[in-house]
């Protein structure tokens, strides 16, 4: 089968909503449903997490972060760090969680490396995106946090997935872009639940031009996209700004600067991005 004629095979099951991920995801993807219950409560979202210690651990450590610490008062247990950071944030650690758990299966060691690198690439954005929201484009920062994880999980998808369509992977991502990227991630943001909000702003991401000064949850994310210092492996949107090129945007923000806020959190984004990465 050819890479063209495979793009089009996956993206035909996943209009259907014929996705297959492997079981650890199916268990987490079971955990993200029940937090997007509106009955969802504290007790029931501490228990949720409790069962999961690798997720339990994250939970404390983002509520310890510089992003969610403004007291600096330490946080020691998942219960008072669900009540410090809400169901929302809950809800985007999961998706981190599931993001790389569909990289975990993979045994060849370019995909492999293709995934690691993506993940990178995403929690950098991910880390931007929540203090550019809070502090330039006055977007809620827990969506934008959650939109930049979420924002290549169709190409996660599509790697995960690489395995059963051999040699899919090879060459330039131009076919991958073109055939399968909007189907395959509009199926997997469906399986997510992910907000039609945040699926617009995504679509814009790709599609759109960047507004400086940035306005919207697209242009929050165009912006941390560009500001990545890991490029994504996946994807190169058309007119995206080069990495020497990032290093030079700069414009005002009320009284100061992009660059003056961006210094001073430079703390917040590398204990974000220190937590995505565990």
């Amino acid at each position: 089968m050819d890479r063209l004629h495979a793009f089009k095979t996956i993206a035909a099951q996943a209009r259907c909503g014929e996705l297959a991920f492997p079981a650890s995801v199916e268990a987490s993807i079971r955990l993200q449903r029940a937090l997007a219950d509106p009955d969802c409560h504290v007790d029931l979202a501490t228990r949720l997490i409790q069962a999961d210690p690798l997720l339990a651990a994250r939970t404390v450590a983002i509520a310890n972060s510089v992003a969610y610490n403004r007291s600096g008062t330490p946080i020691s247990g998942v219960r008072p760090a669900v009540q410090r950071l809400g169901v929302r944030t809950l809800q985007t650690l999961v998706a981190a969680v599931i993001v790389r758990q569909l990289g975990s299966t993979l045994e060849d060691p370019v995909l492999r490396a293709k995934t690691a690198q993506l993940w990178e690439h995403t929690a950098h954005v991910a880390s931007l995106a929540q203090v550019i929201a809070r502090r330039v484009t006055n977007v809620d920062p827990d969506t934008a946090l959650f939109a930049g994880v979420v924002h290549e999980v169709g190409a996660f998808y599509m790697l995960s997935r690489a395995a059963d369509f051999p040699g899919v992977m090879e060459g330039e991502p131009e076919d991958w872009i073109e055939h399968g990227e909007a189907i395959i991630s509009a199926g997997v943001f469906r399986e997510l639940m992910v907000p039609e909000p945040v699926v617009t702003a995504v679509a814009a991401m790709w599609h759109g031009l960047r507004a400086l000064p940035p306005e919207t949850l697209g242009d929050t994310l165009l912006l941390a996209d560009d500001l990545a210092p890991i490029p994504s492996p996946m994807h190169v949107r058309p007119g995206a700004t080069t990495a020497q090129a990032a290093r030079t945007i700069d414009f005002a923000v009320g009284d100061g600067t992009l660059q003056a806020i961006l210094d001073e959190s430079r703390d917040e984004v590398e204990s974000l991005y220190s937590v995505l990465m565990l």
